[in-house]
């Protein structure tokens, strides 16, 4: 009988894995293929688009009629729909060159004569910020390109000086300004190492903070401010390469682990004709603070610096005089907990008096106008309701406009409101659109790129004029794409809530197959996040992770995920902080309450089959279930798991834990491995051995303690990979094969009487 149903499970596992060519003649299902390694359901793309400053036109990339793989760079009026092509792509062929350049990105000066081109880019961690720029003149079309003799793909972050007469970039940790006439280079700073770094960042730094560009213009062009980085004190995790020669060889990554030293931070000053940096005189022990943003106030003689502790529970924005470096503090925001940093780009009126200023001081986040003499901050929008983002603000008339969704935390609307705080805020976003929506508003707030999507919607783009939100073009339809997804075999989503007791309700989203039989038993698949960083029940367009659990769906599982407290959901300062020295505790306690309930209360939710996947903290999330409630959870795949705490990062895990020497217990409560004794069900841990985010070691960790435990469980590396896990061909069809079949093989689909 055993070698019968091996046999049976064998068969049924290859008839539903591999036949994916039938299936792929089948417009209504959807395959691995069709998702992984085809442009099947690719849409379309616009952009990146520029508004100019006339507050009507925009510029944007389009593919060349001319030249085969050339791009124009064109301009629209946003009224007329009126287009011209501004750029050929003609033009952009370097001197001995027979192709034009490939545009990553560009950037025009003040009076749209020069236009900045970035290309032949290369990776530094997450985003592509190294490459070689480009200038071009408009009016007599000459095409040079920066930084002399410089190395192809070296320059960083090049930008016009306000008076467009130079350029400056970061090259290899310096900073230098170049001529845009006589080519002559000025080097400002000349002790960049792999230690000392300028105007640009360390790991940590870009990974948790978000920053890359570490320079700043002055409003005048006289000076540069930049970030200076001493990482002389932080420990390098070496990451091991197998692969790409015959011999190993290792990556140093500066790399912090929480409660280690972190890198020294200041800020500096210098003439942008050369001379000695005055670096700024603020207070306390730079390794044990971080100055997370930093720009020049509305004039040329003061920066604005928000200066954190390191428990991140205190931001004191600062103003700094540039020719003294003098320092005082304008006003603080604190928390019990932590302070999110929301304010990259300060928007200045009132001629530099005033600036607005997102803060979660009263409980909800909220916008308020912060005066530069007193440092009085004003209430703009008083209400019960979290403001997600600042987009606009119409100086004529007095209005700031906001994304939030005061009654749905899974949605995203545009508002408006009077700066003066007077009256209720007004949506713009009409109310027959549900979904999420983001704009990018032309400097005068009447016009905007809108970009509209919901869970199974893809991305509509157009032209809107503010406030009526009329419709005047239509930029991406996604229309073959749409109608693809129509053709689908799927059942509409389910957003629902779920009461886990103590009037605590979780928002979650549920994906039943096309041909749902409520009489009968399915296997449940729950994709859980869980932490500060991100919600996954959204009302958006999800792309390839949509698609992957329809596919499951139509092959007959249910899927569902929940958003426990502790998510950056728009519910207000203690939904998102009540996780405080509590991660990987609460949540995975409300995750697995909700779990109880649905099984509870959906009949058709077959208890013996429940399986449940995560990534990054989604992977320590579903160890953490496993572990914890293994009487619930019967297979988990994690991939790329923070199995110990302690292996993190410090900005991260101290946001959220404090300090590890003062909460050993905490981190350890927090830390999965520290339950892999409970393991009774299946487990997958997959993870890429050159993450330089989570490193490779959490899974090695794991995967000795559950050796030392003799507990059963499957790993896959992927060499050389890296946090994403879609480096080299098929990376990317591979994993999710491996995870639809390990789900059929332990969690087999099929409904039940």
């Amino acid at each position: 009988m055993k070698i019968k149903f091996y046999f049976l499970s064998a068969l049924l596992l290859f008839l539903f894995i591999y036949p994916v060519h039938a299936q792929d003649n089948d417009s209504s299902l959807i395959t691995l293929n069709k998702i992984f390694s085809s442009r099947y359901f690719y849409g379309g793309r616009f952009g990146p688009a520029r508004w100019l400053e006339d507050g009507i036109h925009f510029t944007t990339l389009e593919p060349s009629a001319q030249i085969k793989g050339g791009t124009d760079i064109v301009v629209y009026d946003a009224a007329t729909e009126t287009r011209k092509i501004l750029v050929p792509a003609e033009k952009l062929i370097p001197e001995g060159k027979e192709n034009p350049l490939q545009i990553a990105d560009y950037h025009w000066s003040p009076n749209k004569d020069l236009l900045l081109i970035f290309t032949n880019t290369a990776r530094v961690w997450r985003r592509n910020t190294r490459g070689d720029y480009w200038v071009l003149n408009l009016k007599n079309w000459k095409l040079f390109k920066l930084g002399g003799n410089a190395e192809p793909s070296t320059l960083m972050f090049a930008k016009f000086s306000p008076d467009q007469t130079r350029a400056a970039y970061v090259m290899k940790n310096n900073i230098y300004v170049e001529d845009l006439t006589s080519h002559k280079i000025i080097q400002l700073t000349y002790d960049g190492s792999f230690t000392t770094i300028n105007g640009t960042f360390d790991w940590v730094y870009e990974e948790e903070l978000d920053l890359r560009d570490g320079f700043r213009w002055s409003p005048d062009g006289k000076s540069i401010a930049y970030w200076q980085l001493d990482a002389s004190g932080v420990r390098d995790f070496l990451l091991i390469d197998d692969t790409d020669s015959l011999y190993s060889f290792v990556k140093p990554v500066q790399y912090p682990k929480a409660g280690t030293t972190n890198s020294a931070c200041r800020i500096g000053v210098v003439n942008a004709e050369g001379g000695n940096t005055v670096w700024m005189k603020v207070p306390g022990d730079p390794r044990n603070n971080y100055i997370a943003r930093m720009e020049w106030a509305d004039n040329s003689s003061e920066l604005i610096i928000q200066h954190l502790n390191r428990l991140q529970n205190k931001n004191e924005v600062m103003i700094c005089n540039a020719k003294t470096g003098d320092v005082s503090t304008l006003f603080t925001d604190e928390s019990k907990a932590w302070v999110d940093i929301m304010n990259d780009d300060l928007i200045w009126f009132k001629n530099g008096e005033q600036f607005l200023w997102l803060s979660e001081r009263d409980g909800w986040r909220q916008i308020y106008v912060a005066s530069m003499n007193t440092g009085h901050l004003a209430l703009v929008t008083p209400g019960n309701f979290d403001v997600i983002s600042i987009e606009s603000v119409d100086r004529k008339n007095g209005w700031v406009y906001f994304i939030a969704s005061p009654d749905n935390a899974t949605q995203r609307y545009l508002y408006r409101m009077n700066l003066d705080g007077v009256g209720n805020p007004v949506r713009i976003t009409p109310v027959d659109e549900p979904g999420t929506h983001s704009y990018q508003i032309s400097p005068n707030s009447e016009w905007a790129i809108h970009t509209y999507s919901s869970f199974d919607v893809p991305p509509v783009m157009d032209i809107v004029h503010l406030p009526d939100h009329k419709v005047y073009r239509t930029l991406v339809s996604n229309s073959e794409l749409k109608e693809r997804i129509k053709e689908l075999k799927t059942s509409p989503v389910e957003f629902f809530k779920v009461d886990i007791g103590n009037g605590i309700n979780l928002d979650g989203y549920c994906i039943k197959p096309y041909d749902f039989n409520p009489s009968k038993k399915y296997p449940v698949l729950f994709y859980v996040y869980g932490e500060p960083a991100a919600q996954t029940v959204l009302d958006q367009w999800m792309g390839r992770e949509w698609l992957w659990h329809e596919m499951l769906a139509q092959q007959g599982y249910i899927i569902i995920s929940v958003d426990n407290q502790g998510t950056p959901a728009p519910k207000g300062r203690e939904w998102r902080q009540i996780v405080y020295r509590k991660i990987g505790v609460l949540a995975s306690k409300e995750q697995a309450a909700a779990a109880e309930e649905l099984l509870k209360t959906r009949p058709y939710l077959d208890p013996n089959r429940v399986a449940v996947w995560g990534w990054s903290g989604g992977g320590s999330m579903t160890l953490n279930l496993l572990f914890r409630y293994p009487d619930i959870y019967k297979t988990g795949m994690s991939v790329a798991p923070v199995t110990n705490q302690r292996y993190y990062d410090t900005i991260y895990q101290e946001r959220y834990m404090g300090l590890p020497q003062e909460d050993s217990v905490g981190y350890a409560n927090g830390s999965p491995i520290n339950f892999a004794q409970n393991l009774k069900g299946n487990l997958l841990i997959v993870h890429g051995s050159g993450d330089d985010n989570v490193h490779f070691q959490n899974t090695e960790a794991l995967v000795n303690k559950l050796i030392s435990l003799n507990k059963p469980f499957r790993m896959m590396d992927y060499p050389n990979r890296t946090h994403g896990i879609f480096e080299g061909k098929n990376t990317s069809l591979h994993l999710y094969s491996l995870l639809t079949r390990y789900l059929y093989e332990h969690e087999p689909a099929g409904s039940m009487n």
